[in-house]
């Protein structure tokens, strides 16, 4: 658990930094110069490329709702990082949403079952691949929307399915590769993660990188963890859930307030 534990904050990490290219990418936006062309937003998603490799570890460790917790902390993390990248100042709200965030992450953990759950059952893997494709039904459905926030909830499905496909990838197959190349868990991983990439780069076109993230992260941190505990028998310790079902309520709670703070967005670039 303790390997978990380290690649889960090192995926936070990286995703943090991974924010604050991105979010700096967003100052040199302007007509002619689309964000997806930037080459900080590219290197952000890069980043954000070994953040989600090194969750891949994670979940092999820990439960799905762990990881998504830990990752929503990126956030806070985030705005930490643009207080002395940039300067920003923290309001009293954010630093209160960053201790959520930080509180909500223990509870969280605290309430993680000691069991490892059996191999996932085929319902399970055919309940994945429908959610596969109803995703993907979504994203063709919203592509033309004028609203951001339809993408940015089919981005944060896409993006916490991989993590939920991954956990089951990890369940069946264990260490053999032949295994892996045979298990449909495998191929969802990539459907959902294109989804998600896909869908988040399009949102970007429609509404700026805080809204977005916002809906994204809690999506991502509430959706996938009750997913994992529903199909994959990720448990929670015995008495445990009230503890669990709070932490989830900070940590978006705390995830929601940091998103949409002036902390989040770089200043502009100066003539």
């Amino acid at each position: 658990m303790v390997t978990g534990w380290v690649f889960a904050l090192t995926a936070t990490i990286l995703n943090s930094v991974a924010g604050l290219l991105e979010s700096d990418a967003t100052r040199h936006v302007h007509r002619g110069r689309w964000l997806v062309t930037q080459p900080r937003y590219l290197g952000g998603l890069v980043v954000d490329g070994l953040g989600w490799a090194t969750t891949v570890v994670a979940l092999r460790y820990l439960p799905v709702f762990v990881v998504q917790a830990v990752l929503g902390g990126a956030i806070a993390l985030t705005a930490l990082g643009a207080r002395f990248v940039y300067g920003s100042a923290l309001r009293r709200v954010d630093r209160l949403a960053c201790a959520a965030c930080v509180a909500g992450l223990v509870l969280v953990a605290a309430s993680a079952g000691p069991d490892r759950p059996a191999d996932p059952s085929s319902s399970a893997e055919l309940a994945l691949g429908l959610a596969a494709i109803v995703l993907v039904a979504a994203l063709v459905a919203t592509w033309r929307a004028d609203a951001a926030w339809p993408l940015a909830l089919v981005a944060g499905l896409g993006f916490g399915g991989s993590s939920v496909a991954v956990r089951a990838v990890h369940l069946t197959v264990g260490e053999s590769v032949v295994g892996l190349l045979e298990t449909p868990s495998l191929y969802l991983v990539v459907v959902f993660g294109v989804v998600g990439l896909v869908a988040y780069s399009r949102s970007l076109e429609r509404a700026n990188l805080a809204r977005v993230t916002a809906i994204l992260l809690v999506t991502e941190v509430a959706v996938p963890g009750l997913a994992g505990i529903v199909l994959l028998g990720d448990s929670v310790r015995p008495g445990w859930w009230a503890a669990m079902s709070a932490g989830l309520v900070l940590a978006v709670a705390g995830v929601v307030v940091l998103a949409g703070s002036p902390a989040q967005q770089p200043p502009p670039l100066r003539a």
